[in-house]
């Protein structure tokens, strides 16, 4: 398995009453694969994962896993916040045929890096499944130091990091660490092209969620090394990337889903989208669609 290009972390689609919404979730699958999105992401933070129960969790990775037929890779998250649980759940995922699992730095607890080594060894040699390590610090409240991902990118288990912090600085620091065994994977929107033009294997995507064509573009712009086009690309992306930021993940992007047909609100303690943003919402969607539609456009030319 190679994770490499646009990686979708797809949001959790609801029906009106709170349930899961299928058959949303089926088309949200088909409309990612459609659009040549690179991998999956299942239950993870965007997937409202803390609010899903054990049946839901088994259900949504079973689909995705039907629907995708191994065309690309599905990682599920498993990362919380002791790491026994953790590796409980990684083996939750392993059992149900999951490819990898994206495991979150434990949030709340604020391990040493020390700590963070010994939980993702643990969770690498009893979970049964490859890891990426996953560092937002600013939504844990602990992180992952480039230095810890070194230690932690010898590990045979360990396949990849997905870095959600947005300096350069760290990005640089990380993409030494790439091989044949181990992604480095942007986990920010707003400056996976820099990363991608810098050497990054790809990104995990918010975004895409709502413009998978797009994103697919950007990356392999980005990753073909076509710095003036990639960045004349993600330039037009970049009111999404605005919009996506202007309340917590992920109430902005789920407003435009639920525009585009995808399934109606979110679990609390999240809420809805203020009113106040309800025409940022109507503009961002319209701008996903003209931005989908050159894409199409494009590949049919």
């Amino acid at each position: 398995m190679r994770l490499s290009g646009s990686i979708t972390a797809l949001a959790t689609p609801f029906t009106a009453t709170g349930q899961l919404d299928t058959a949303a979730w089926e088309r949200l699958v088909g409309t990612q694969l459609a659009a040549g999105t690179q991998g999956l992401v299942v239950a993870g933070s965007t997937g409202e994962a803390a609010t899903l129960t054990d049946d839901e969790y088994d259900w949504l990775v079973r689909a995705a896993l039907r629907l995708v037929a191994g065309r690309v890779p599905v990682l599920a998250g498993t990362g919380l916040s002791g790491t026994a649980r953790t590796i409980e759940q990684t083996r939750r995922a392993a059992a149900l045929g999951i490819d990898a699992a994206l495991v979150v730095t434990p949030p709340y607890v604020r391990p040493t890096q020390a700590g963070l080594v010994a939980h993702y060894r643990a969770v690498a040699d009893e979970g049964g499944l490859p890891v990426v390590l996953y560092n937002v610090p600013a939504r844990t409240g602990s992180d992952l130091l480039p230095d810890t991902a070194a230690v932690l990118a010898a590990h045979p288990g360990i396949v990849g990091v997905k870095e959600a912090d947005s300096s350069e600085a760290r990005m640089q620091a990380l993409l030494p660490l790439r091989g044949d065994g181990f992604a480095v994977l942007s986990g920010d929107d707003a400056t996976a092209a820099r990363a991608m033009l810098a050497g990054a294997d790809g990104v995990i995507s918010v975004v895409s969620n709502v413009v998978p064509a797009a994103f697919r573009h950007l990356a392999d712009l980005a990753r073909a090394g076509s710095r003036e086009d990639a960045r004349d690309w993600d330039a037009r992306l970049q009111p999404l990337y605005a919009f996506a930021g202007i309340e917590s993940n992920p109430i902005p992007v789920k407003a435009v889903l639920a525009r585009q047909g995808f399934g109606h609100g979110l679990r609390l303690p999240l809420t809805s989208l203020a009113d106040a943003h309800h025409a940022l919402a109507d503009d961002a969607t319209r701008l996903a669609a003209d931005l989908e539609r050159s894409c199409r456009a494009s590949r049919a030319a």
